[in-house]
C-alpha cells in the first residue's frame, strides 16, 4: 500500500503535482474502484454484494492509511511535507519528473541546495524525504544510486557537517535563570518547567504533553510516566524518576508541586498558558512557547538568548551529568536516547576540562 505523508492546508497550497502524486498513491484508487472494476463493468452496475465488498475495501484501506499516517510524529510529517514541496517545485521548474525521480535529478537538486547555502543536515533530511516518498509509492529510490551517494559525499566534504547547536543550560546557567524568576504564578510555572525539563532531560514536546495523571509524587521524589515521545511513537511509555533537589530553589519536585497548587490544577495538562491577569487557562503550552520561556529567562539572567532554546534543558542535564561522572548508560536511561552517538557528544562536552592535557602541561 502506498501512503504518503499527509499535507494539511495550513502547510501551504497543494499544487497540481502534489495532487497527482496523492492520486497515484491513494490506496482507495489502487485497491478500491480500479480493482473491482477490472472486468470493465462500472461499480454502479454491480449487485448489492459487490457494492458492499467495495465499501468494505474502501473503508478498510482508508483506515489503514490513517494508521500509517500516525506512524510518524506530526512534526516529522510537517518537515517531510515541506521538503517534498521544495523538491516538487525544483522538478516543475525544470520540467523533471518528481515521482519517480532520476538519480540525475536528485543529484542536481542536492547541488542546488549546497550552492544555495543549505546546511549539511538540511540536505541530508531532504534525501530522506525523497527516499521516503518513493518507498511510500512502492518505487525504487534514486537516493541509493552511486551518483547521488557520490554527490552527497562531495557536498559533505565541501561544506562540512558540523552543526550550530543550542548551548546546553548546565547547572550554573540554570541557576542563573532560576535566580531571575519571580514568585508570581507565571514565575512558579516557569520555575517548574525549567527544573522538570532539566531533571527529566525532556524534549519540549514531551514537557508540554504531560498530564497531571502522568505524575506520581512519592517519598523519593516524583515519578513521571512519559506516554509517548519522539523515539516511542507507539506509546509504550516509560517511567522516569525525578529526585528531590539539594535546595528548595533548585528542587524540581517541590517546584512542580508549588505550581500545581498555586494554579489549582488537579487534572489535565500540567503546563498551561496564562492570560495577562495571570489567570490559568485550560489550554496547554505549545512546544514553541517552551523555547521562548527559556530564551526570556536566559536574557533576564544576562545570557545570550540566541544560544538557548527548549533543547538546552535536555542537553544541559546530559552534559552536567557527564561532567559529574555519570556513565553513558545512566545518561541514556534518563534521556531516553536509543542511540549512544548523541549521548557521547554530551559526554565529550561534559568531559572537556576533565583530565585535560593542556591543564596538566604546567602552563
Amino acid at each position: 500500500m502506498a501512503v504518503l505523508p499527509s499535507i494539511s492546508a495550513s502547510d501551504g497550497p497543494v499544487d497540481a503535482s502534489e495532487d497527482a502524486l496523492r492520486r497515484a498513491a491513494a490506496p482507495q484508487a489502487a485497491l478500491g474502484w480500479s480493482t473491482v472494476a477490472a472486468d470493465g463493468r462500472s461499480a454502479e452496475s454491480r449487485d448489492d454484494t459487490g457494492k458492499a465488498q467495495l465499501a468494505t475495501i474502501v473503508d478498510g484501506t482508508a483506515r489503514a492509511e490513517d494508521y500509517a499516517g500516525r506512524s510518524k510524529s506530526p512534526a516529522t510529517i510537517k518537515a517531510y511535507a515541506s521538503g517534498w514541496r521544495d523538491f516538487l517545485q525544483f522538478c516543475e521548474q525544470r520540467d523533471l519528473n518528481a515521482l519517480p525521480a532520476t538519480d540525475d535529478s536528485v543529484a542536481a537538486y542536492l547541488a542546488g541546495l549546497a550552492d544555495g547555502g543549505a546546511k549539511a543536515a538540511t540536505i541530508a533530511r531532504r534525501l530522506v524525504v525523497i527516499s521516503q516518498a518513493h518507498r511510500a509509492a512502492d518505487l525504487p529510490s534514486p537516493t541509493t544510486s552511486s551518483l547521488v551517494r557520490r554527490t552527497h559525499a562531495g557536498i559533505r566534504r565541501s561544506i562540512g557537517t558540523a552543526q550550530l547547536r543550542k548551548a546546553p543550560a548546565k547547572v550554573d546557567e540554570l541557576k542563573l535563570m532560576l535566580g531571575v524568576v519571580p514568585d508570581t504564578r507565571v514565575g512558579l510555572r516557569d520555575r517548574a518547567l525549567l527544573l522538570l525539563g532539566f531533571a527529566g532531560a525532556f524534549r519540549r514536546s514531551e514537557l508540554v504533553s504531560l498530564e497531571v495523571s502522568d505524575l506520581e509524587f512519592s517519598q523519593a521524589g516524583l515519578i513521571v510516566t512519559l506516554r509517548k515521545s519522539k523515539t516511542d511513537q507507539e506509546g509504550r511509555s516509560r517511567r522516569l524518576g525525578i529526585p528531590f533537589g539539594s535546595t528548595e530553589k533548585t528542587c524540581p519536585v517541590r517546584a512542580v508541586k508549588a505550581w500545581l497548587d498555586a494554579a489549582r490544577i488537579g487534572s489535565g495538562p500540567v503546563f498551561r498558558s496564562l492570560d495577562r491577569f495571570q489567570r490559568v487557562q485550560p489550554k496547554r503550552l505549545s512546544a514553541e512557547r517552551v523555547a521562548l520561556i527559556v530564551k526570556r529567562r536566559a536574557k533576564q539572567a544576562g545570557l545570550d538568548p540566541a544560544r538557548y532554546a527548549g533543547h538546552s534543558l535536555r542537553a544541559g542535564l546530559a552534559t552536567s551529568a557527564a561532567a559529574g561522572g555519570a556513565s553513558e548508560r545512566t545518561i541514556m536511561a534518563q534521556t531516553g536516547h536509543r542511540s549512544a552517538d548523541m549521548v557521547r557528544r554530551y559526554i565529550r562536552q561534559g568531559n572537556l576540562w576533565r583530565d585535560n592535557a593542556a591543564s596538566l602541561a604546567g602552563l
